[in-house]
């Protein structure tokens, strides 16, 4: 006889779905603080290529001026909102006023890295058309950052798609360790913060897995090799700010988080995209 009193549990703690939860790339570009308005300014500052001189039959040295070049980054409002009624709040599982702040705090996490993003993407620095990825690939964006002048000074960046990261791990010279000290195929200690991506160091460059990248898991996967000040982002002094709160008259609970931010392309000659191949990998 088939038993009729069965019970169901429900677990109060929540599992976290798969998102990316905070910003992975904010690091890797030059940051900068506005006190107040709606526009950062950032200058770069070079010798416009200048060479030496020698002194004139007069007697006097030439002098010349600096290229200075002014990059305006405009800050937009970002906001993320999310509301339920207290019976929702009543009659749902696990603690519904954690879950919206949380996941509030994720999406405004999301929008910082999608502006560095976009703008990644404007660099006109590219390798052609789209191919698995391979030690030649990275061999001549090193060499093309080279020959633009990009010091090699451990603030270069690949920001990769999981499908680019599966293909380098089939190459010796990336995961033997007879080239590297952390090796990808056993795993290593996380680099990053808890649970998030870590980075690899390869070829004097930092490597990042992101799963966000235009075009992640087709054939026209879009991965970016960039030095740090070649992107400028740009976020209010008081950084994220996360209200959660309650409206007694609608019988409410919110979560809002903003951030009023905003990246720049800043040097076009210290980004170059990495256009990938990731479909072969992609299962449906």
């Amino acid at each position: 006889m088939a038993d009729t009193a069965a019970q169901i549990q429900y677990r109060q703690e929540y599992i976290h779905g798969f998102e990316q939860r905070q910003s992975i790339l904010r690091d890797t570009v030059t940051t900068e603080a506005v006190i107040k308005g709606n526009q950062a300014v950032f200058l770069v500052a070079d010798s416009g290529g200048a060479s030496t001189v020698t002194r004139g039959v007069n007697g006097k040295i030439p002098a010349r001026g600096d290229n200075l070049n002014q990059n305006t980054c405009t800050l937009t409002e970002e906001h993320d909102l999310v509301q339920k009624t207290g019976f929702n709040v009543f009659q749902s599982q696990s603690d519904q006023r954690r879950i919206m702040q949380e996941t509030s705090y994720g999406v405004v996490n999301r929008k910082i890295d999608d502006q560095i993003i976009d703008q990644l993407n404007t660099g006109t620095i590219d390798t052609g058309g789209a191919a698995v990825a391979t030690l030649r690939i990275f061999s001549s964006v090193k060499a093309t950052l080279g020959n633009a002048e990009v010091p090699f000074d451990g603030m270069i960046c690949n920001v990769i798609t999981p499908a680019c990261e599966a293909y380098l791990t089939e190459l010796a010279a990336f995961s033997s360790a007879d080239y590297i000290t952390k090796k990808p195929l056993e795993g290593g200690d996380i680099l990053w913060a808890d649970k998030a991506p870590g980075y690899y160091m390869w070829m004097g460059m930092k490597f990042i897995v992101h799963p966000n990248l235009p075009g992640v898991g087709t054939n026209a996967e879009k991965c970016f090799a960039y030095h740090e000040s070649a992107i400028g982002h740009a976020i209010n002094t008081a950084g994220i700010d996360s209200a959660v709160g309650y409206d007694d008259e609608q019988d409410y609970s919110y979560a809002r988080t903003t951030v009023y931010c905003g990246a720049k392309l800043l040097q076009n000659s210290g980004v170059v995209v990495i256009n990938h191949d990731g479909s072969a990998l992609q299962l449906s």
